[in-house]
């Protein structure tokens, strides 16, 4: 017992995909593949840093397999995410459980970002697992202490797995190498051939979707991964939805372990929840479902990087209770700030103030200079000229002193002029100088209180930003337009006239210079929105070019409808026919099934026979065998037993072969109706096969199935009856290890792995069968339809040639008509029946005369009146009732339709007239 427990511990470990090595060694790998939102790392190492914006802690548990009792848990604590502006990190613990085996450890994951260009990155990533595998002895349940469970070792276990990834726009692909290193601690030594030990590609979507609503902004994420492994290929995709409102969905596929698909929601802007289900298929499907748990939290941080999928999500359950600030008195930080500047302004103006007069008294002061050094230069001049002529008379002394004054105070005025005209320009440059420092002085100012501003209103409500903002930008700049005019008045003020109108010049000429730059931006906008206009007008000509094209592709499709109702119209008038032979072929189908069942049925008596001759043939040493299979009384019950299981086993062979023999069948007339549909709807005409009737199939299809099922219970409960004797022979006292123990021992093996081959290939053909009849009866609904009259107006058109040519071809009969000859179908109220929705009929009061369900009989009654006489015959299809309505007389009010009614005359085809009013 305690021996047939381990082996199933180790059979459950290996089933559940953990692939335990030699000596008790487990490899790592943590069952989550089904989120795009929550323990991304542990896919590819770089994924804690690659579009990830926010950091998280979270748990999640994944349980596999639920159906089965001690299936295979895992439990994960994690702690990941950004953190930095180039480096995301992530730390792990996590318990996995599998029966018996329990593994316990941690991760540490560390990625780091190189930025290439601006939408290029280049990311590097490592996990580093650390980890202990073991037998949780709690969960072994023994009789008797079992030596041979204190043999399996505790193993300490050592992991790394690198990766790489490279994100440019939209899209990021890399590649990571599951346990590339992986170290037994215990053994110091290196772990070889570890069946998860491969190569992992990945290919990585994120984009975000602009429109209108609930979906306005939404983040879609598609992740196609392929692992490359020693003895295995596994391709998976995985792909996420998430709304700004707090939602997101994913849905993916595993080649090994099938669908998923999982919902989140935020509770909270902070605490969010998860959940993923997991449907197995293929080798898998017996294992059942799998569920996955996550709660998180994520914590606030008002960092904004690059490289990231920064989404704006809110809570869908709790919102956020903002408060409007309240309204305060005491001067705040910005007031305070703002009064200092004001300050600092004010004595800067006064310092600006008293450098202008102390220059324009240095000025004053050096043309006083120059003026008395111009009176000195002239009377050095006269003084020389008067030395070097005669003496002259007093007279021209006089006249010549006037003449040198006249000179001198000319050159003295010229020079004036000269200062006053270099001291204005040097007093405009200055001015215009001074005003432009001050006017980028009170610019930066202005800039750094609104961006002070800015980042306060931030904070706020976005209506109560905007209104805050706007005040505070505007008191700003009222503050820096006052300063900017004080400055400008006080340097005005300080000048002379002729300084303050060349700075008014100046002025002009740079209000002039703006003027031109605004025209000339003005230029540029106005270019940019004819530029604008004329892309939208070719947007709008390939919208419309897009909308004709669609437009002839739909008129197309509606040609070629109609030519598949026409094809239709001409299959329904052979299905009537075939249906007879159909029901004739489902028959003889029948027939051969139960012929082939027999046939094989017959063959397998005959291999049965032929195994027991042989097997008696090769009993060479009958005295050898029966001392080993019939040792004592327990081993002679063995003995009998293992033979009725090969007597069962038989049976088993016979029945899987005959439905797989009925498996053939139907894939080969599924196959064949599918070909028909397909080239039907290419146009190629082929002769339809008529349907079968499968009630006899089935029956002969759920006889096998039962007597399968029946021989799989008869045959395990057999072995069940095997083992208990087995163990009952070894509680008795007889050796484990002599030859009779080891030969039923291995017989039991034995027969438990055909009995299980035998399961799994019942499980596959039934499957098989299943999806085959699924398929079938798409194909039978498909080829039904394509005998549907999809188009009224060529039904119309059918129906009006073949009224045509009964009017032509039929003549008048030699031999007057009776009431007996016609068939007028349906009974008629006496009372006026109305009609709505009648195509291709116009409105108004017709005289019926029959009323028919079918074409035959229709026509029928058509050659009846032409022969009798009446040429205007016609009739009108019903499509809510499905009826032939046949009439020769409309009327366009109820009066004339009752005279009409009342004076019928004796006419053979009039003995059921009534009257039908269409309207719409």
């Amino acid at each position: 017992m305690k021996t047939f427990l381990l082996i199933l511990a180790i059979l459950m470990c290996s089933t559940q995909l953990t692939f335990s090595q030699e000596d008790g060694v487990v490899s790592l790998a943590i069952p989550v593949r089904s989120s795009l939102k929550f323990n991304r790392y542990l896919t590819n190492p770089t994924f804690s840093f690659v579009r990830e914006q926010n950091t998280y802690i979270n748990i999640t548990n994944k349980r596999e397999w639920v159906q089965f009792e001690d299936a295979p848990q895992t439990f994960l604590l994690n702690y990941t995410g950004r953190y930095s502006e180039n480096i995301g990190v992530g730390v792990g613990l996590f318990q996995q459980n599998y029966g018996v085996l329990t593994t316990f450890g941690g991760i540490l994951n560390f990625a780091y970002n190189a930025r290439l260009q601006t939408d290029s990155n280049l990311t590097f990533g490592l996990n580093l697992g650390f980890y202990k595998s073991s037998l949780n002895e709690g969960s072994v349940i023994v009789n008797q202490p079992d030596p041979s469970l204190d043999n399996i070792p505790n193993n300490m276990v050592l992991s790394v797995s690198p990766g790489i990834n490279y994100g440019m726009g939209f899209v990021d692909f890399g590649v990571a190498i599951n346990n590339l290193v992986q170290y037994n601690v215990k053994t110091s030594a290196l772990i070889e051939d570890d069946p998860q030990q491969g190569i992992q590609a990945h290919f990585m979507y994120t984009g975000f979707m602009y429109s209108r609503g609930f979906f306005d902004q939404s983040k879609f994420s598609a992740l196609v991964k392929s692992e490359f492994k020693k003895d295995q290929t596994i391709i998976s995709g995985l792909a996420m939805l998430s709304v700004p409102k707090g939602i997101w969905a994913q849905a993916g596929y595993n080649t090994v372990y099938g669908l998923t698909g999982g919902i989140g929601l935020n509770v909270t802007k902070q605490i969010s929840v998860e959940y993923n289900y997991e449907k197995a298929m293929g080798d898998l499907a017996t294992f059942g479902s799998s569920h996955e748990f996550t709660l998180a939290y994520k914590f606030n941080t008002r960092n904004r990087y690059d490289y990231s999928g920064d989404e704006r999500e809110q809570a869908l359950l709790i919102k956020d209770q903002k408060r409007k600030p309240a309204v305060s008195t005491k001067p705040t930080l910005d007031a305070e700030e703002r009064a200092q500047i004001a300050e600092e302004k004010a004595l800067e103006r006064e310092l600006a103030q008293e450098e202008a007069r102390l220059a324009i008294e240095t000025r004053a002061a050096e043309r006083a200079a120059a003026q008395e050094q111009a009176r000195l230069d002239g009377e050095a001049k006269a003084q020389a000229l008067a030395e070097n002529q005669a003496q002259p008379t007093d007279a021209e002394i006089a006249e010549e002193k006037v003449k040198q004054e006249a000179i001198y105070a000319e050159e003295v005025r010229l020079a004036q002029e000269r200062i006053a005209q270099a001291e204005a320009e040097k007093q405009a440059r200055l001015a215009s100088e001074a005003q432009a420092e001050e006017q980028a002085r009170q610019d930066a100012i202005a800039l750094e209180e609104a961006r002070l501003l800015a980042e306060r209103a931030s904070q706020l409500e976005a209506a109560e930003q905007a209104r805050l903002a706007a005040e505070m930008a505007a008191e700003a700049k009222a503050q820096a337009d006052e300063d900017a005019r004080l400055a400008a008045a006080s340097a005005v003020q300080a000048e002379k006239d002729e300084a303050a109108r060349i700075a008014a010049e100046a002025i002009a000429q740079a209000e002039a210079d703006e003027a031109a730059r605004l025209a000339s931006e003005a230029i540029v906008q106005a270019n940019a929105e004819e530029a604008a206009r004329l892309a939208a007008e070719k947007v709008s000509q390939a919208q419309a070019e897009e909308q004709a094209r669609l437009a002839n592709e739909v008129a197309v499709e509606a040609a070629e409808a109609a030519r598949l109702a026409t094809e239709a119209n001409a299959q329904a008038e052979i299905d009537e026919a075939a249906r007879i032979a159909a029901e004739l072929e489902a028959q003889k189908q029948a027939d051969e099934v139960a012929r082939l069942a027999a046939e094989a049925l017959a063959q397998a008596e005959a291999d049965k026979a032929k195994n027991l001759a042989i097997v008696a043939d090769t009993q060479v040493e009958p005295q050898v065998d029966l001392q080993i299979t019939q040792k004592d009384a327990l081993a002679k019950s063995m003995f009998a037993l293992t033979e009725e299981t090969k007597e069962t086993k038989e049976e088993q062979d016979a029945l899987l072969i005959r439905l797989n023999e009925i498996l053939i069948i139907k894939e080969k007339d599924l196959q064949d109706l599918k070909e028909e549909n397909d080239l039907s709807e290419q146009g190629i005409f082929l002769e339809p096969k008529p349907f079968k009737s499968i009630s006899a199939e089935n029956r002969i299809l759920e006889g096998i199935k039962s007597d399968l099922d029946a021989a799989i219970s008869e045959n395990s409960k057999t072995i069940k009856d095997l083992e208990n004797l087995y163990i009952e022979r070894i509680k008795k006292g007889s050796n484990k290890n002599d030859e009779t123990s080891n030969y039923y021992l291995n017989t039991i093996k034995a027969l438990r792995e055909e009995q299980a081959e035998s399961e799994r290939a019942r499980a596959s053909l039934v499957s098989t069968l299943e999806s085959i009849n699924l398929a079938t009866e798409i194909e039978r609904k498909r080829r039904i339809k394509r005998a549907v009259y999809d188009n009224e107006k060529d039904k119309f058109v059918k129906d009006k040639a073949t009224l045509e040519r009964i009017k032509e071809t039929t003549p008048l009969s030699s031999v007057p008509l009776t009431v007996e000859d016609f068939n007028f179908g349906q009974e008629q109220s006496s009372n006026v029946q109305i009609l709505k929705g009648v195509q291709n009929t116009d409105n108004g009061y017709y005289m019926i005369i029959a009323v028919h369900e079918n074409v035959k009989d229709r026509d029928a009654f058509l050659q009846n009146v032409v022969a009798s006489g009446q040429s205007n015959v016609n009739f009108f299809y019903d499509v809510n009732s499905s009826k032939y309505f046949i009439y020769y007389q409309k009327f366009n009010n109820v009066e004339e339709a009752l005279n009409a009614l009342d004076s019928k005359g004796n006419k053979p085809y009039n003995e059921k007239m009534s009257v039908v009013k269409i309207e719409d």
